[in-house]
């Protein structure tokens, strides 16, 4: 099934312009396309010689971004960000790299991808849905221990331990098959309380597990900074404080090692008027630094 044609709106867009182009004519690396939003404002503000070249390791994803703003200065490349070291040849001078973490609003609102609590398809979760694992495989196979350490570490769930045993109780009866199956098992345990649905955090949690985003964010930006040309800026947007600590760490020991000059000496946050327009980006935080 196509995506929603409600596209993710691109969070701090103009900010991470300001910092991303600093060559019209350079090479540019949108690695967490989507459905290209930052891409189709790159290209915007690129010359005649620039180029830019778009990752998403979901190809559905990338089908909408070809179509959203064709042009023939792009090239799509179905991969992890984590391989972007293995996409760009050395004697490529990129100018400048822009992550987007976490799952896109077209994903969660397409039902068959599985990201939804209300979905009543298959758990599935994948970003790349050639991947073997899926949500289903985590939740059904396996054990309580290693669930309760996804959910707590992942999620940041403080009730991860009741929520595992929850799983698992229910799972003995029968599997948990879909989206809604799940969500309104771990409801029952930690009740519903405030605007935030009680399942966000173990969805959070579950997802992460299945598309290994951790081990990719590690990959992705060390895999950046290595094909960025000398005075190439890097920018990068995470929405939650696992990715962040990641993020600021990294910036961090690299500043410290000499390599990296930081341009954000605090996060960029979003206006209160964005996050009017688009609720989604009310937890987004960029920071940028240029190659030293």
């Amino acid at each position: 099934m196509a995506f929603s044609d409600d596209l993710h709106q691109p969070v701090l867009l103009k900010e991470v312009m300001q910092y991303l182009i600093t060559d019209t004519d350079g090479l540019y690396i949108d690695a967490t396309t989507g459905s290209g939003g930052y891409s189709c404002e790159i290209l915007s503000k690129l010359g005649k010689d620039g180029r830019l070249i778009s990752i998403d390791r979901d190809s559905e994803a990338l089908e909408i971004a070809s179509k959203r703003c064709p042009d023939e200065r792009q090239r799509f490349v179905k991969a992890r960000f984590s391989q972007i070291s293995e996409i760009i040849s050395q004697n490529e001078m990129v100018r400048g790299v822009v992550f987007d973490f976490g799952v896109s609003r077209m994903q969660i609102k397409d039902n068959d991808r599985g990201f939804s609590f209300l979905s009543t398809q298959r758990l599935d979760m994948r970003m790349d849905k050639d991947e073997s694992l899926s949500a289903w495989e985590v939740v059904n196979t396996y054990d309580q221990k290693r669930l309760e350490e996804i959910i707590r570490n992942y999620g940041e769930e403080r009730q991860a331990h009741k929520i595992a045993k929850a799983i698992v109780e229910m799972r003995k009866r029968s599997a948990i098959n879909t989206c809604i199956e799940l969500s309104e098992c771990i409801s029952m345990v930690v009740g519903r309380r405030g605007k935030t649905h009680p399942a966000t955090k173990t969805f959070q949690a579950i997802r992460i597990e299945v598309n290994r985003e951790m081990d990719e964010i590690k990959e992705g930006l060390k895999g950046a900074f290595e094909v960025l040309a000398s005075k190439g800026r890097l920018c990068v947007v995470s929405y939650h404080s696992l990715e962040d600590r990641l993020v600021k760490s990294f910036f961090k020991d690299l500043h410290l090692g000499k390599r990296l000059l930081i341009l954000t000496k605090k996060p960029l946050t979003p206006t209160p008027d964005e996050i009017r327009s688009n609720p989604s980006a009310r937890s987004a935080k960029l920071r940028a630094g240029e190659k030293l």
